[in-house]
């Protein structure tokens, strides 16, 4: 087994205790858009199309919509638990640990930084420079395509994709598992999830607690019992 040189963790549902920051923002405006994410989930439309319907709903509730409105949508949010300590105890190990997220980089940002990450990515809007909303901002992280910012972490880092684990908890974050490398699936929310991680032959941490992905991660090995983020 390749030493653990870099591991790649999905941000909602997985950091944090949310299902979607995408959801939440709907939730905060009373819309809900099912059709359209089943139908992008089937791969019928993609993210910018995704992303501009979500807007379009959230704008015929609110015609202008500041970037404060988007930041009180995450009121509330907590980190999963284990995730302070995860980060820690990787670092610690010299494994260098990423976000790759297709949420809203509003929110990421904040976590990335809550977490002192070494780097993050997530999709977003274009804001006005009074911090206007202006639409989606161009899609850095495809939700289906996820592997790519996994390949140019690769590549930048000269990396080997055997010392790279990636974690998520969607069928759509399986896409981060580049050919050589691992994943790991972690408490899965929805069926469509534990069905494709079953069907991939990827290990399932089935329990709300990041520092259970450690064994996983380091063939077995116990998480260290540091007390970090007591």
């Amino acid at each position: 087994m390749s030493e653990v040189k870099a591991v790649v963790l999905d941000c909602d549902g997985v950091l944090t205790d949310n299902g979607s920051s995408w959801q939440n923002i709907h939730e905060h405006f009373g819309t809900e858009n099912l059709e359209t994410l089943e139908r992008f989930l089937n791969h019928e439309i993609s993210d910018d199309e995704f992303m501009a319907d979500d807007i379009r709903l959230w704008t015929e509730v609110q015609p202008k919509i500041h970037r404060n409105d988007i930041i009180r949508c995450y009121s509330g949010i907590a980190l999963m638990p284990g995730a302070r300590e995860l980060v820690h105890e990787l670092q610690s190990r010299g494994v260098f640990v990423t976000i790759v997220s297709a949420g809203v980089d509003v929110f990421v940002g904040a976590i990335a930084g809550m977490l002192k990450v070494d780097d993050w990515a997530a999709n977003g809007f274009d804001w006005d420079e009074e911090g206007w909303l202006r639409g989606p901002a161009p899609t850095r992280v495809n939700s289906h395509e996820k592997g790519l910012m996994v390949e140019k972490l690769a590549r930048i880092r000269k990396l080997d994709p055997e010392s790279i684990v990636s974690v998520g908890d969607s069928s759509t974050d399986l896409s981060m598992m580049i050919p050589g490398s691992g994943f790991i699936g972690f408490n899965p929310a929805r069926q469509r999830a534990v069905d494709a991680f079953e069907a991939a032959g990827v290990p399932i941490v089935r329990e709300g607690d990041l520092r259970a992905l450690w064994p996983h991660i380091f063939d077995g090995e116990r998480f260290p019992d540091s007390g970090e983020g007591d």
